[in-house]
């Protein structure tokens, strides 16, 4: 990668580093995952996370994209659709963190098995109507009319990479020995936590109207 096109990308990977490092709905499940089932399986779902990226990403740059955001119905969709999952999961969480004891099976909501926490994580990405308009702001920034076509790829390359940087270092810093002990402690706080950031989230995503 030449220096040109290094300094054009930068702006695109600090965006993009800000917006998946910020506090929301994926970041607070894997940290729940990785604190009360442990390592591997908050890995699983942060992997299912950088795939849902990645699938708007590809979206964005073969201009579905454009399709989505010009038809108001697609996106209302995936509004409801996304809102009433995370609503799911508030629920789920709200039940997990008023029962006294820690389910073994169940946490913050999710399924127990790694193949289902990925497919989980990859679905709270997905149902993300705000995702894909983040993509096309990226791709915006990114991409100029002169652009070689490589750019695309080193966009999309470089955001995988750091998608999974950022994700999956979540994962391992909660899983941690001082984390999982202080899940142990406070799991109803942290699960109630959850259930009023997923049930935000859900209702924010309900009546977002841009």
């Amino acid at each position: 990668m030449n220096l040109d096109l290094l300094q054009q990308l930068l702006p695109v990977y600090v965006a993009y580093v800000i917006a998946t490092a910020s506090p929301g709905p994926s970041n607070m499940a894997i940290m729940g995952v990785a604190m009360s089932r442990g390592r591997a399986p908050a890995v699983a779902l942060a992997l299912g996370v950088v795939t849902g990226s990645m699938c708007w990403a590809l979206l964005a740059a073969t201009g579905i994209s454009a399709i989505l955001t010009a038809y108001a119905e697609a996106l209302v969709v995936l509004k409801i659709a996304g809102g009433l999952y995370l609503l799911y999961l508030a629920f789920k969480a709200a039940r997990s963190a008023l029962s006294a004891q820690a389910p073994e099976s169940r946490g913050n909501g999710l399924p127990a098995s790694k193949g289902a926490l990925y497919r989980r994580g990859m679905l709270l990405h997905l149902t993300n109507p705000k995702a894909v308009l983040g993509w096309m702001a990226i791709m915006t920034l990114g991409l100029r009319p002169d652009s070689p076509a490589h750019t695309l790829h080193a966009i999309i390359g470089g955001c995988v990479l750091l998608g999974i940087t950022v994700f999956a270092g979540y994962a391992l810093v909660f899983s941690t020995g001082p984390m999982i002990r202080i899940y142990q402690r406070a799991r109803r706080w942290i699960e109630g936590t959850l259930a009023l950031v997923f049930g935000v989230a859900g209702f924010r995503l309900l009546l977002w109207r841009n």
